[in-house]
């Protein structure tokens, strides 16, 4: 009797251990679980703060926007080095920069196609060259450049019948992962991924050089916030009559205020015998409408990236698409 009444207190002694031992894990689970929460909190919190002041940037850049969009001088150019320029602003826990772009200043993929409704979207074919003369002018290949040219306008057409050199669902169907078209306008660049034809390689060429504009519009370039190393997207304008060589030294003709007119832009081509189409010459303008704001902040351990597209041409201006993070 007595060696039976060691055993019981010596199994019930392993069973308070046991549980001691499983009641310590479900405690320091149960405490990890409590720090998680509290880190997931604070980082939410964080990320609330920083999207807040990531507002908060926006209206100040709005604020000044009829400045920037030369309302009041007919002419919005590159005065005061704002174009790229980052300005940062400190906080009480980190900073926000701010970058303003001129957001016109590039090819707009939609101009590949025309049309007013969706559903209705047809190939632009002076749009589609256009593109092609800005990817030969980067160097691409001019056969990927057709290619990836009349993808992109079959990607956005109605029709389900590709273009010589273009896929519809035919081809896209017969990927790994099957997709269709989308058939309508591309709501971000990062969407040219997609297309048929678009490598990593060549959609790593063209991200500087274009843009997602909403409308189908011929590319609105502003000839006086080019850039000097931007010669492509002037040489764009005129397919195959106008080489990057001449593009530069137009550019560099440009006075140190601006041009006053386009006339006398396209004077300068008209002079050597190249005279533009008229829908070329209704591309280039004097004043920028459409304004690229990219904002980084950064507080309490929270990072946090925004784009924005400003259309200046309204009164007050307006934020008609923002992106959060990055497409790269």
């Amino acid at each position: 009797m007595k060696e039976r009444g060691h055993a019981e207190r010596g199994g019930a002694l392993l069973t308070v251990l046991l549980l001691v031992a499983v009641i310590s894990v479900l405690a320091v689970a149960a405490l990890e679980q409590l720090r998680l929460s509290t880190r997931l909190a604070a980082n939410g919190a964080a990320i609330d703060q920083a999207r807040a002041y990531a507002l908060a940037a926006e209206a100040m850049t709005l604020d000044r926007m009829g400045v920037l969009a030369g309302r009041d001088t007919g002419k919005t150019t590159l005065a005061g080095g704002w174009n790229g320029r980052a300005f940062a602003v400190p906080l009480p826990e980190g900073i926000v920069s701010a970058t303003l772009f001129d957001g016109g200043n590039c090819f707009n993929l939609n101009s590949v196609a025309e049309g007013l409704l969706a559903g209705d979207y047809a190939p632009r074919e002076l749009g589609i060259r256009q593109f092609i003369a800005l990817m030969e002018a980067l160097g691409i290949d001019p056969t990927d450049s057709r290619r990836v040219a009349a993808s992109l306008a079959d990607w956005i057409d109605a029709d389900a019948a590709p273009n010589p050199d273009g896929a519809e669902d035919d081809f896209y169907l017969q990927s790994a992962t099957p997709y269709r078209a989308a058939n309508t306008l591309l709501g971000d660049v990062s969407e040219l991924r997609a297309v048929a034809g678009v490598t990593p390689e060549i959609y790593r060429l063209l991200r500087p050089w274009v843009c997602v504009l909403p409308n189908t519009d011929l590319s609105p370039i502003n000839i006086n916030t080019l850039a000097m190393d931007q010669a492509p997207l002037i040489a764009m304008l005129m397919p195959q009559r106008i080489d990057l060589n001449r593009a530069r030294q137009i550019l560099a003709q440009r006075p140190a205020d601006g041009w006053n007119s386009s006339v006398d832009f396209w004077n300068l081509f008209t002079a050597r015998g190249d005279t533009p189409d008229m829908e070329a010459m209704s591309q280039v303008s004097l004043r920028t409408r459409w304004f690229r704001l990219e904002l980084d902040v950064e507080i309490g351990g929270a990072q946090l990236s925004e784009t924005a597209l400003i259309d200046g041409a309204l009164a007050p201006a307006r934020i008609v698409a923002r992106s959060w993070g990055s497409d790269e």
